[in-house]
């Protein structure tokens, strides 16, 4: 992510030089065209294009109101105060909100700049809001353009590594009947929003493949990512459900506590060193996890227990541990460890 910001900052240095450059060199004041590429340059392409579309109106309703104003009442503070109120109105009524900011920054600094024939200045404004609009465009089209597939896969591999670490805590103070609900559920909003960032660059990705196309096998990789991710969101689901259900302690004999917890430290230990998953040992351990499930399922169906929820808290832990490992196998077996 570093890596991208940065390219980031080198566009904008380029893509204000450029246009100051042609604005000097056809004899038009530089600033409005400078502020216009700044605020142009996004994280793509697709974006810079979205956006320039609707500040490029929104900059001419902003020079409108300061032509309108000046005309009126001169350089009186009450010119800046319409002008920028004005602004702010019309582009938030005709919902162009990407571009209300820009437009109320034109319609102010408009108002110090304009001596002489105020309605020859709407016009250089709009052009100079043009050039900063293509310049920036173009810039970011072809200046280091954004591949953010690298980052996606760097942080994926961190995620995986800490929902090993959430499985292993999470299920281990179940099993031991010592559960820290709030350290728990903390771990997950942590994990909750590492995948709404990894989320954000995979919309990224797709918005920049429509002008830079990933070859074959990075179109493979990137939707490998996705997969991956889906699986990830699905275990924190599973735990979520556990941490958000009211459960008793679990009734396991020390046997049962020993198996279920060498199974959890097994799967979490090639979660978080992502190291080479024995799959033929996985399908043993989630053999004996079901034969567990099933021995549980068996000494509920004559009783006449009452539980706060439909099922023993036994179930549950084992349900959502059978339903994690079924998900594990899937993510190492397209993952190909």
């Amino acid at each position: 992510m570093k890596k991208i910001a940065g390219s980031r900052v080198i566009k904008t240095g380029v893509a204000i030089f450029i246009t100051a450059w042609i604005c000097d060199m056809i004899g038009w004041p530089p600033v409005f065209a400078v502020i216009t590429a700044i605020v142009t340059i996004e994280p793509t392409v697709s974006q810079s294009i979205k956006k320039g579309i609707v500040r490029f109106p929104a900059s001419a309703i902003g020079s409108f109101y300061a032509v309108l104003f000046i005309t009126l009442f001169g350089h009186a503070p009450i010119t800046y105060a319409l002008a920028a109120v004005f602004t702010i109105i019309t582009t938030y009524r005709l919902k162009l909100y990407a571009g209300l900011l820009v437009a109320t920054l034109t319609a102010v600094a408009m108002i110090d700049v304009i001596h002489t024939n105020v309605f020859l200045s709407f016009f250089i404004r709009l052009g100079t809001t043009t050039i900063g609009l293509i310049v920036s465009t173009l810039v970011n089209l072809f200046v280091l353009p954004p591949d953010y597939t690298k980052d996606i896969q760097s942080k994926l591999k961190a995620i995986t590594q800490r929902t090993g670490e959430a499985v292993e805590m999470t299920f281990c103070q179940y099993i031991l009947n010592r559960v820290d609900k709030a350290k728990c559920q903390h771990e997950l909003d942590q994990l909750d929003q590492e995948v709404h960032k990894i989320e954000s660059l995979i919309e990224f990705q797709k918005d920049e493949s429509k002008y830079h196309p990933l070859t074959v096998d990075e179109q493979k990789e990137f939707q490998h990512a996705q997969r991956q991710l889906v699986r990830v969101k699905i275990m924190i689901y599973h735990m979520d459900n556990i941490l958000n259900t009211p459960l008793t302690e679990l009734q396991l004999s020390d046997k049962e506590r020993s198996k279920i917890l060498e199974s959890v430290h097994e799967l979490a230990y090639a979660m978080k060193t992502h190291t080479q998953f024995d799959l033929e040992q996985h399908h043993q351990k989630l053999k004996d996890l079901m034969e567990l499930y099933w021995e549980d399922s068996d000494k509920i169906r004559d009783g006449k227990q009452e539980y706060p929820t439909a099922f023993p808290a036994e179930i549950i832990v084992l349900y959502e541990l059978v339903s994690i490992f079924t998900i594990v196998e899937n993510y190492y077996k397209e993952e190909g460890v």
